[in-house]
């Protein structure tokens, strides 16, 4: 069984209004996953808007999590590039700074099949010192499945972890795992919006929101240990505001960041340009879907 089990949040990352990173932020961002029980915590991925971030930066903030963190959950750094060779020296770094976990997101600017996609995840591989989280979304298209599983496992046994974000995954999560004896742990990315019905069909966790990192806690482990009816009244809770988010990245970032300043977590909720300016439908529906949200939080 993997050693990572249960909710791994996608961290956020906090600006000052200027741009600039807010570290006192990002730190307070961290303990709340503690406390919250996270599984591990990830960044710089998508809901981190690491497509906005610099080399530097991106290293910078895998390192504050390292420290703030303290050994108390294990930092997954994420280091996206299509370039095998970029990607690798920014993984090098993370790892020396820390990071337990390096998770690289598939390349796919353009179609790649799945013989190109192990020649790049093999570079990788072979040449990080710890597991590799493999993450494959690609909206609209397919992603990987037991074969590449499979035999990226067999060739690299340093290839632990794969999240993936499509629907209807659930014969493909029993696939994988019987492909790779068990020994790759899938997780479920997408916001968590496909959790409740993935729980049975032996993933391993979930890469939501770091918002809804404590509703989603509920409902993962009140689903491991058979309560199936809190699990479904937790899911409940929190899927309008899940759904409502995925309409775009750039959406998931604003109301992200509004429920957790609201938390007290964040003093800004600067999101990075380019971003989206919200129609005043938008922005009255997202904040009166935190208003429902934010009692639940608290408790």
């Amino acid at each position: 069984m993997p050693e990572i089990e249960g909710v791994v949040p996608i961290i956020p990352i906090p600006f000052h209004a200027d741009g600039s990173i807010d570290e006192p932020s990002l730190r307070r961002v961290i303990d709340y996953c503690v406390a919250e029980r996270a599984a591990a915590v990830c960044l710089p991925a998508y809901g981190s808007e690491f497509y906005k971030l610099t080399d530097p930066e991106r290293l910078r903030v895998v390192r504050v999590a390292v420290e703030q963190s303290g050994g108390r959950v294990p930092v997954i750094g994420q280091a996206n590039h299509p370039s095998a060779a970029v990607a690798l020296d920014l993984a090098w770094a993370m790892e020396d700074v820390g990071a337990d976990v390096i998770s690289m997101a598939a390349p796919r600017v353009f179609a790649m099949g799945e013989e190109d996609l192990l020649r790049y995840f093999r570079t990788i591989c072979n040449g990080i010192q710890g597991p590799l989280l493999i993450q494959d979304f690609n909206p609209g298209g397919p992603t990987v499945g037991a074969s590449f599983a499979g035999r990226l496992h067999a060739e690299c046994p340093n290839f632990r972890y794969l999240k993936l974000e499509d629907p209807f995954m659930a014969p493909r999560v029993r696939a994988i795992l019987e492909a790779t004896n068990g020994e790759v742990g899938v997780l479920e990315g997408w916001g968590g919006m496909y959790t409740l019905e993935l729980i049975k069909s032996g993933i391993c966790g979930v890469m939501p929101g770091t918002a809804t990192l404590a509703p989603l806690n509920r409902v993962y482990w009140n689903c491991k240990r058979g309560q199936d009816a809190e699990a479904y009244a937790a899911f409940q809770s929190i899927l309008p505001l899940i759904v409502f988010e995925l309409q775009h990245m750039e959406l998931f970032l604003h109301v992200e960041k509004r429920i957790l300043q609201a938390l007290g977590l964040l003093e800004t909720t600067h999101v990075r340009e380019a971003t989206i300016q919200l129609d005043p439908d938008t922005d009255q529906h997202a904040d009166w879907l935190i208003q429902q949200i934010l009692p639940l939080l608290r408790s």
